[in-house]
């Protein structure tokens, strides 16, 4: 496999786990509209696409409704409950000798937002939520955003780094290698996803990473 050039990564269930505040989020506009709540384990497992591309499907015409419902539910508690998944850190240092870029479907000033409060605005050269982009993940126009801004070309030489399906279909939309990391258990495994590589944690992308000078 052909080591990256850059690397661009997805943000939650990738690099932090933010879902208490999408749990709240989500259930509050649930309540709202009379609907039953989601338990995390249902949050893990449908929360995939950007609010301007899931809520229509949810809420219908009244989706912007249930729009400022949910980020005033998760303005009040993101920034309590983000935290790093347990092999980040170490990940990101291990990469820190190659341009970052982060590409998601949380909204951008959220995101940008979580950055900030984690400290991490300089590990990246580009923070690229929902709704930056003229259209958002599986698209390949939030990678391609990403990448303008890095002053860098799409292709198999950056990779894309994310948990999901969604993310694999954006990654090769962009021209660019679908590298998952897990098993993709919440999202119908590794076959279901189709990744170019596969790597079972942050743990094992540092190390494949750190041993890339050794191997030349």
């Amino acid at each position: 496999m052909k080591a990256p050039t850059a690397i661009l990564f997805d943000w939650d269930n990738t690099l932090i786990d933010g879902w208490a505040a999408i749990e709240a989020g989500l259930n509050a506009a649930f309540a709202a509209f009379g609907k039953p709540a989601w338990t995390r384990e249902q949050v893990l497992t449908n929360v995939r696409k950007s609010l301007r591309d899931s809520f229509p499907e949810h809420f219908g015409a009244q989706w912007e409704h249930a729009r400022d419902i949910f980020y005033g539910a998760v303005q009040a508690t993101h920034l309590e409950v983000i935290r790093p998944l347990p092999e980040t850190l170490a990940m990101l240092d291990a990469a820190a000798h190659l341009p970052l870029g982060v590409v998601s479907n949380k909204q951008g000033p959220l995101l940008r937002k979580e950055a900030a409060h984690l400290g991490w605005e300089t590990r990246f050269q580009a923070l690229i939520g929902a709704g930056d982009a003229l259209a958002d993940k599986p698209s390949g126009a939030p990678l391609h955003l990403a990448l303008a801004r890095m002053g860098l070309m799409a292709g198999p030489a950056i990779w894309y780094v994310g948990d999901t399906s969604i993310d694999m279909q954006a990654a090769r939309a962009a021209g660019c290698t679908a590298i998952l990391l897990g098993d993709a258990a919440h999202d119908g495994g590794i076959a279901a996803c189709a990744p170019d590589a596969v790597f079972a944690g942050g743990h094992a992308l540092g190390e494949w990473l750190g041993t890339l000078d050794k191997r030349g």
